[in-house]
């Protein structure tokens, strides 16, 4: 994955490798690597199959990876995790950790990848894009309007020296306004105007989510459901213009 301003369109596409099994993913990976900048390995593959080999075999097939595994725990336990990540190798270019575990917890990631030989960028989710401001305010006890709660998380993990935030492209603009250039921004939440939401709430289109100030965008079912997952990922690369 290129540093941001260096990005080509397609670089910016992160297709999310929500699949059942190793196998069907690598198919995903061996249609996708050329037309999209890389691909986010979640809990749902990682728990199937095992990080270790998901990630092998991942980068043995050419994928850059943003290990999508939204780490949350006691400090100790999440540098540890941390630590073990960093021993998979170059191929994982991207980890995630829940800006919700407080700031010893986000500085704990950060001192425990500094001295690794491969360090991913560490990147801090602030408020899933399930989540809409009632599910905030009367699930979560969150008492902040979710914009606010979202950019406040985000200039914690800023703080705390990460290297970014996933958020959703709605809270983009605020946050880059807020944090500056030099914070990488990751949007789930996207979708083209062709494709059906899904469970997401707080969504927005490649070429919006773009305009607001993200750097990656993550796109899952509009690319791995298509009939065509390569052109579909054309047809979005190409709407980024």
């Amino acid at each position: 994955m290129p540093n941001p301003p260096t990005l080509t369109p397609h670089e910016r596409v992160l297709v999310a490798l929500d699949a059942p099994s190793l196998a069907e993913a690598l198919t995903l990976v061996s249609l996708l690597r050329p037309h999209v900048g890389g691909f986010k390995v979640g809990l749902e593959l990682c728990t199937a199959a095992g990080t270790p080999r998901v990630v092998a075999a991942v980068a043995a097939a050419g994928g850059a990876i943003f290990l999508d595994l939204k780490l949350h725990d006691i400090p100790n336990t999440v540098a540890g995790a941390v630590r073990a990540v960093c021993a998979l190798g170059p191929a994982v270019r991207m980890l995630t950790l829940h800006c919700q575990g407080g700031a010893a917890m986000l500085r704990a990631a950060v001192a425990a990848a500094a001295g690794a030989p491969h360090r991913p960028l560490l990147l801090g989710v602030t408020v899933l894009t399930s989540i809409d401001e009632a599910a905030l305010r009367d699930e979560l006890g969150v008492a902040a309007p979710l914009a606010a709660h979202v950019l406040h998380l985000a200039q914690l993990a800023r703080d705390c020296g990460l290297d970014g935030v996933v958020a959703s492209p709605h809270e983009a603009a605020a946050i880059r306004g807020a944090c500056g250039p030099a914070l990488l921004l990751v949007t789930p939440g996207v979708r083209p105007t062709w494709a059906a939401t899904g469970d997401q709430r707080r969504i927005m289109t490649p070429a919006d989510a773009l305009a607001s100030g993200a750097d990656y965008l993550v796109i899952g079912r509009p690319i791995t459901a298509a009939p065509d997952p390569a052109a579909a990922a054309a047809r979005i690369a190409s709407e980024l213009g």
